[in-house]
């Protein structure tokens, strides 16, 4: 696995995006439950015996709930961009999210590198969302396969 500059790796998201994780662990989202957010409107830390390990980065979850809707949505519950900040994205670099730096915005889950980023985000989530969106496949190009 390629190691991004700023300690974190990448591997494929099953939305065909490369996904932020820990080199050390293979952990995505530091082991934060990605259901969580939606959930309990907040990061939880996932439980190591409730985990999948889905395209290459081993996610975990607080319950078996959270795993079964994640395991037949991953799509939806996965961060946005695979965990890189939409604004870096949206001015064209890749910059990887923050689990404790987040925003739910049209029931995607998205992660940034700074609160200042989530702030200008949420002022204005359509402008940094088609930006990102129209970045992200030459930016995603970029990133190491293995």
């Amino acid at each position: 696995m390629a190691v991004w500059p700023g300690s974190a790796g990448q591997a494929f998201a099953a939305a065909t995006e490369r996904v932020v994780i820990d080199r050390h662990t293979g952990l995505a989202i530091g082991g934060h439950d990605p259901v969580a957010y939606f959930t309990d409107g907040k990061p939880v830390l996932g439980k190591p015996g409730v985990e999948t390990s889905e395209a290459g980065a081993i996610w975990r979850f607080c319950n078996e709930g959270n795993r079964t809707f994640f395991l037949a949505h991953p799509d939806v519950y996965a961060p946005r961009f695979g965990g890189y900040d939409p604004v870096d994205a949206a001015e064209g670099r890749i910059v990887a999210g923050r689990f404790n730096v987040w925003l739910i915005s049209g029931d995607r889950l998205y992660l940034f590198s700074r609160e200042e980023h989530r702030d200008a985000f949420a002022a204005n989530p359509s402008h940094f969302k088609d930006e990102a969106a129209a970045n992200w496949p030459e930016l995603r190009a970029t990133l190491s396969d293995y």
